[in-house]
């Protein structure tokens, strides 16, 4: 693990264990066919049942619902982990765990989280989560999708758009407007009438990750699947601020992976009879990468030394996830100039990992939305207002 300020000694034995065992693994049997799977814009769905042997889905969560019960820093250095394989990978674990997984735990009753936490966890089960609509993006508030009761049923209707995981869910975490205008969270079986999931194809970013459009046209479902603990956007965004928290370590995985490629690159690559590691310009861009990183992690470690104590505030998730992953962007993006022509071909990782980095940098929050929560919580004044 690239570790320039000596971080590790603040990890405790679980963290530790946990990085280790995630990064063997995934160097083995993720690492050497993530090339070929970005390129074919696939993701072999035998990775949920892997990864629900190795506890990567909801890691977080007690064990008594079949999870790993890690503590955070140790769960943010398994989203590290993930990232530095690819942001798809990790995107496929953290939209199970943070979002399908975590509201269900947090707003769901004792019979959900049985009945569904524990395939969720073993990877039998996959979930997507139905938030963002193609007219709202950064204001959820102004969704589209309603739910109507009828009996002892809701019945939906609507769409979502972006939704990781959509076309090999099961289940669906749909986040709809009542007839009271208040907004609620229900699970919604993928097979259930009226469901559709459309991919979203020609995409240059997250190649190894499923992305849909979620299509809701009169689909009832039992009352039972109403998330009975939240109303309003604070469910949704709660998801959110988990999402965001593993975000901020998984984004520092991949500017490791990058800075590596582009050290020994240029270690290497000899110009006018010396290795351009030697010039300047070279230098300074590796110089920028380590500084950040290192900056980076000392920042997650902190935010995670908050979630565990129960510390935490949304903001402060917003404030490292907007650094962090920007400067992941901008490492992947210096990278891909140390590489010259060889930094266009996915031969290297640089480019995947750029162009990941350019949708991690837009979706859970843009970071142009991240500053003004920032901005809200520093001033007291809302920019949006």
């Amino acid at each position: 693990m690239l570790d320039y300020f000596q971080v590790d000694p603040l990890f405790d034995n679980e963290a530790q264990q946990t990085r280790a065992a995630a990064r063997k693994f995934l160097d083995g049997e993720v690492m050497p066919h993530i090339r070929d799977w970005f390129e074919e814009a696939y993701l072999p769905t035998g990775l949920a049942k892997s990864f629900g042997d190795m506890g990567f889905f909801g890691a977080n969560l007690p064990v008594e619902y079949g999870c790993a019960g890690l503590n955070n820093i140790a769960y943010g250095l398994l989203m590290y982990e993930l990232e530095r394989i690819d942001s798809g990978i990790r995107s496929f674990a953290s939209v199970q765990g943070a979002l399908v997984m975590y509201p269900i735990y947090a707003y769901g009753s004792e019979e959900q989280k049985n009945h569904y936490l524990p395939k969720l966890a073993s990877g039998e089960m996959i979930g997507c989560f139905g938030l963002t609509e193609a007219d709202g993006g950064s204001d959820p508030g102004a969704m589209k999708t309603r739910a109507r009761k009828e009996g002892s049923h809701y019945v939906l209707n609507g769409s979502k758009m972006w939704i990781t995981n959509g076309n090999i869910a099961d289940i669906a975490l749909v986040w709809a407007k009542c007839e009271d205008e208040v907004i609620r969270g229900f699970i919604v079986p993928t097979n259930a009438a009226g469901f559709s999931a459309n991919k979203i194809k020609h995409k240059m970013s997250l190649r190894a990750s499923v992305t849909s459009e979620l299509v809701l046209e009169d689909v009832r479902v039992d009352q039972n699947q109403l998330l009975p603990q939240v109303e309003g956007l604070k469910g949704p965004l709660g998801c959110l601020t988990q999402a965001r928290y593993g975000i901020a370590w998984g984004a520092l995985g991949a500017l490791e992976a990058v800075y590596y490629e582009a050290l020994e690159f240029a270690q290497s690559r000899i110009t006018f009879g010396k290795p351009i590691a030697s010039r300047q310009l070279v230098q300074h861009k590796l110089v920028e990468m380590v500084s950040e990183h290192s900056k980076g992690l000392l920042l997650a470690h902190r935010l995670g030394m908050l979630k565990d104590s129960g510390q935490m505030h949304y903001a402060q998730v917003s404030l490292a996830k907007r650094n962090n992953v920007r400067v992941a962007l901008e490492a992947a993006r210096s990278a891909r100039e140390i590489l010259g022509g060889s930094g266009i071909t996915v031969e290297y990782s640089a480019i995947r990992h750029m162009l990941n980095l350019e949708t991690v940098d837009t979706y859970e929050g843009t970071f142009d939305i991240h500053t003004l929560i920032v901005g809200r919580d520093l001033t007291g004044l809302g920019a949006l207002d």
